[in-house]
């Protein structure tokens, strides 16, 4: 076995075996009256897709350039979950026609691209995430154990502006894979089909079949799952567009259709807006739920359940209190009939007391080991500034930033943290900071300089088209030596010298949020302190804003600007996240 994949398979394990996770401190949707409340996760979980197994759940998402890619969380009662593994790590596959261009991770950060839409399935004693990449095309990879190790992906299907494939394995042994297309890639969409696949599942046995155009009535209709009940197939689908659509039902009596259409849910008289793109989920008790996104900008996709019935075989989701087959989303309900889960939602605070990153920690890129250190025995995180890629513009262009999901509309992340830059870098410039990151950043960075070092409050809009960062308000930081390296009395020449640090800094990120719906915004107050009692603000709130195609991130980065044979460190003691009174 070649070094990478043993790397590749180590991390999966160790990821797999991360601290349980604890009950939230900023968003909680259990509800006195054995009741929940939507969102059941209020952060950013786009494009979800759910697979039962037998008393257990599973869900996966999109996880576009971010590594680890494609978090697999798990509940018992479909209200409470918890990251238990991911199925990509450190590599993704670039065909070799794209290695080397702009589509190559290897030469540029990918914003956007490559994991979109994922199906979870489990058959046959294997489970299987299928995901389009908009540029390359239909992937695969498969495990016994949901936390890993999974396999290499496989492409099923090459070709460009294919995605949110999903597939089916029908009762006479036959294989499906559903799939609709990106306009921006293959200058059509709004149409959904349908291919012949290998009972194995790993590549198409024939050409994809166009099942459905939904250009009159059902636009930008895409975000496939395809199931069959009742000697029906149904292929469930998102339509409307991301932040105003609905939800809709294609119904046959062949994979290939033709089929009849239905709106089983649209925003109705409920503040939820967009309510579509999910999973129909039956338990082992014989209900029906239902779960899926709402775009609410800065903050992503965030994910709703909703109670569901099949009426004349058709699934009306929601709550159709006007009777008219068509489910209006719920803000409170009761909880499915299923075993009490515990309180729990994904990780947010981290003290780096694991010798492994937190499972709510993602790179922008397949990431590198040179990058970070989680030192359990000291508990901290130390990152690692490589040098800053070929025509680096600003931090968007990081793939070694180390974000989370924002957790809730609502809350206070501090965190404690110093610089630490390398003495022998002459040209200075290396820095390290907080940030929250979106097409839009803002940060608190501490700078390497010809004085000793600063701390800035920086902000840059339009990040990722390669606008220049502004500084908005600046002070020097002293640094002071760090404690001699005890080898000194074992060096005779070359003695090791200290390097030295800025002081244990608190840095902080107030965020609220002001309207709902398609009119939510999101702001955030930087401050820092330097006793962790007494913050002082920075600048004015910073309007966050989203990602491509994912909602903003919170966390940390290092680089230095050009070639040097050791780097600068940013530790980061802890990171706590609060709810805000």
């Amino acid at each position: 076995m070649k070094l990478r994949n043993i790397i590749f398979l180590t991390a999966l394990t160790l990821t797999a075996a991360a601290p349980a996770q604890e009950p939230s401190k900023t968003w909680n949707p259990n509800v006195a009256g054995n009741k929940y409340r939507n969102p059941i996760m209020d952060a950013d979980y786009s494009d979800p897709d759910v697979c039962r197994v037998g008393n257990d759940y599973y869900m996966t998402s999109s996880s576009f350039a971010c590594f680890p890619g494609l978090q697999i969380l798990h509940s018992t009662d479909l209200v409470n979950w918890q990251i238990v593994g991911t199925a990509l790590t450190d590599d993704y596959p670039v065909l070799e026609k794209y290695r080397g261009t702009d589509l190559d991770w290897h030469r540029r950060s990918q914003h956007g691209n490559y994991v979109w839409a994922p199906s979870i399935r489990h058959h046959d004693g294997w489970f299987y995430i299928y995901w389009g990449d908009p540029d390359q095309g239909l992937f695969m990879t498969k495990a016994r154990d949901v936390r890993g190790p999974w396999e290499k992906p496989v492409l099923v299907k090459e070709a460009k502006g294919l995605i949110d494939c999903c597939p089916l394995w029908d009762d006479d042994g036959r294989a499906y894979l559903s799939h609709g297309c990106a306009g921006s890639r293959a200058g059509v969409k709004s149409v959904l089909f349908v291919a012949p696949m290998s009972p194995d599942g790993t590549h198409v046995t024939g050409p994809s079949r166009m099942v459905y155009d939904g250009h009159e009535d059902q636009p930008t209709i895409e975000g496939t799952k395809f199931y069959k009940r009742n000697g029906y197939y149904y292929i469930m689908s998102p339509a409307g567009g991301v932040k105003y659509g609905w939800q809709v039902e294609l119904r046959s009596k062949n994979p290939f259709g033709p089929y009849d259409e239905y709106v089983g849910m649209a925003q109705g008289k409920s503040k939820v807006n967009g309510p579509h793109q999910g999973a129909w989920v039956d338990t082992q008790n014989g209900e029906d739920w239902f779960i899926h996104f709402q775009d609410k900008h800065a903050y992503g996709r965030v994910i709703h359940l909703q109670p569901a019935r099949w009426v004349n075989d058709w699934l009306v989701i929601g709550n159709d209190a006007d009777g008219d087959g068509c489910g209006d989303p719920v803000s409170v309900w009761k909880k499915p009939n299923l075993p009490a889960g515990e309180n729990l939602q994904p990780s947010e605070d981290d003290d780096f007391n694991s010798t492994e990153l937190g499972p709510q920690w993602q790179f922008e890129g397949p990431f590198s080991q040179y990058w970070y250190f989680c030192d359990a025995k000291k508990s901290r995180l130390r990152l690692y500034g490589p040098q800053a890629p070929d025509n680096y513009r600003n931090v968007s262009d990081l793939q070694n930033a180390l974000l989370q999901k924002l957790p809730t509309e609502n809350f206070t992340a501090t965190a404690r943290v110093r610089f630490i830059p390398n003495p022998d870098f002459k040209p200075k410039g290396e820095e390290g900071g907080f940030v929250i990151m979106g097409l839009d950043y803002a940060g608190i960075k501490f700078v390497s300089t010809k004085d000793g070092c600063a701390m800035r409050y920086v902000v840059c809009k339009d990040a990722q088209k390669g606008a220049a960062e502004q500084t908005v308000a600046e002070q020097a930081v002293k640094l002071t030596a760090m404690p001699k390296p005890y080898t000194q009395k074992y060096a005779v020449d070359d003695i090791p010298q200290p390097r030295s640090a800025t002081p244990w800094m608190y840095v902080r990120a107030k965020v609220h949020s002001e309207g709902t719906g398609n009119a939510i915004r999101a702001f955030a107050q930087f401050a820092y302190s330097k006793d962790g009692k007494k913050f002082t603000d920075l600048g004015q709130p910073f309007e966050i804003k989203e990602g491509k195609w994912i909602g903003a991130k919170i966390g940390f980065y290092c680089m230095r600007p050009s070639t040097k044979n050791d780097s600068p460190f940013f530790d980061v003691d802890w990171i706590h996240f609060t709810g805000n009174k």
